[in-house]
């Protein structure tokens, strides 16, 4: 992956944003940096870092992106939160997390989750 660098203006805005409760999975993608690294400009910042929360209403989103073959990263970055924040949700509501890669699945969202 390319190094993208974050001019200070850039770095300004994204710690507004952050405070502002923007995700540090949506400020990677506004910004073309990863995640980690927007928690590293935060933390240089002295800006507190929260911790992702998964909203509980958006698990059959989830769960329909990740059967339909997205992987963990792929729908942290459409429902805005981290990767193990998307794994521990669909384990808890019965989704078997695929050992890696993107495979496919027949079985839906609804069924899945007990819906």
């Amino acid at each position: 992956m390319a190094q993208t660098l974050l001019r200070p203006e850039q770095v300004d805005d994204l710690v507004a944003q952050y405070r502002e409760g923007a995700t540090l999975v949506e400020l990677a993608s506004r910004f073309g940096v990863n995640r980690r690294t927007v928690a590293m400009h935060l933390t240089r910042r002295e800006v507190t870092i929260r911790r992702g929360r998964f909203d509980p209403a958006r698990i059959h989103e989830a769960a329909d992106l990740y059967l339909s073959g997205l992987t963990l990263v792929e729908v942290g970055v459409k429902v805005g939160v981290g990767p193990q924040a998307v794994r521990q949700a669909l384990a808890s509501h019965g989704v078997v997390i695929r050992p890696g890669g993107r495979r496919g699945s027949s079985i839906t969202a609804s069924a899945a989750v007990g819906g």
